[in-house]
């Protein structure tokens, strides 16, 4: 099979020298509205599918963002591999504002956002221990070490729902709690990947201390530590685009099998409406049986 490599994130990622054949396409699903069109690229001959997460221009709140519309968009668009880019902020003393962090593991604190692709009619259970593809991340901490970009590989991202930033209690709670980072948009973003036998791994760009730490967050100094931090992502990803198997390589976890013993619901039990929405994202067990 084919490696497609998805990158969903701030619009300042997509301006990469060197992509070939852009073209923004809408992408439509049965879950929703995603949050924009998607960006078809190639580089070197992989192909690139780019989405901006909040929409470009930044229009959606991480709570009106229909994360099963875009997971299932992005799979319909070839997508093997998913890269999320996300600003974050340090729960750690030694995570200063721009540092990058892969992280490994989320604590999900999110309230209001459809967490799953099934339900009744068709139930699912799908692992979700080891939530971040490790193949992936080791191409990732490849690229930082070729471009000379420090990362710290592995730490747990705390998903809030927002959007308010966290009580300071509730901050201090997280950082006892082991949390590394903490952010508004990976959850239920990384379950739902995960439903849909994709690849997946996050670069989380810390921003700023969490309020635990100096007082409240300030929106000016994270935006201008954002924009400090596009430069390298924009290096980082262009060296996982050269460097990446143009075949994809099967995951070390099984990300891209996560479905194969997923199904308990029978066959003659299954609703046959929300069989047709899981045409891309569980396609591939479906038409098996």
């Amino acid at each position: 099979m084919r490696s497609v490599l998805g990158v969903i994130g701030g619009s300042g990622l997509y301006d990469l020298p060197g992509l070939e054949g852009c073209v923004w396409r809408d992408v439509s699903s049965p879950w929703g509205q995603p949050s924009d069109q998607i960006l078809f690229a190639e580089l070197g001959g992989l192909p690139l599918r780019f989405l901006p997460r909040h929409g470009r221009g930044h229009r959606l709140s991480p709570s009106d963002i229909d994360y099963r519309a875009n997971i299932d968009a992005l799979k319909r668009s070839g997508v093997t591999d998913l890269i999320s880019v996300s600003a974050c902020g340090s729960l750690q003393e030694d995570l200063a504002p721009g540092a990058f962090v892969l992280v490994d593991q989320f604590v999900d604190r999110t309230v209001q956002r459809a967490p799953s692709f099934f339900g009744e009619g068709l139930v699912a259970h799908v692992s979700m221990a080891e939530p971040v593809s490790p193949g992936l991340v080791a191409h990732i901490a490849a690229a930082a070490l070729a471009e000379g970009i420090p990362v710290r590989r592995g730490g747990t991202y705390l998903a809030i729902e927002g959007p308010q930033f966290s009580t300071r209690a509730e901050s201090r709670l997280y950082q006892a709690w082991g949390c590394h980072v903490i952010g508004m948009t990976n959850m239920p973003e990384a379950r739902l990947a995960r439903e849909a036998e994709l690849c997946y791994a996050t670069i989380a760009m810390v921003t700023d201390y969490d309020c635990w730490r100096d007082g409240p967050v300030s929106v000016p100094d994270m935006l201008r530590v954002m924009g400090e931090n596009i430069g390298a992502a924009q290096r980082l990803l262009a060296r996982v685009f050269a460097d990446f198997p143009r075949a994809h390589p099967p995951c070390p976890i099984g990300s891209d099998r996560a479905l194969e013993f997923a199904l308990v619901t029978l066959p003659e039990r299954r609703n046959p409406e929300l069989l047709a929405k899981l045409d891309a994202v569980a396609g591939r067990v479906l038409q098996g049986g």
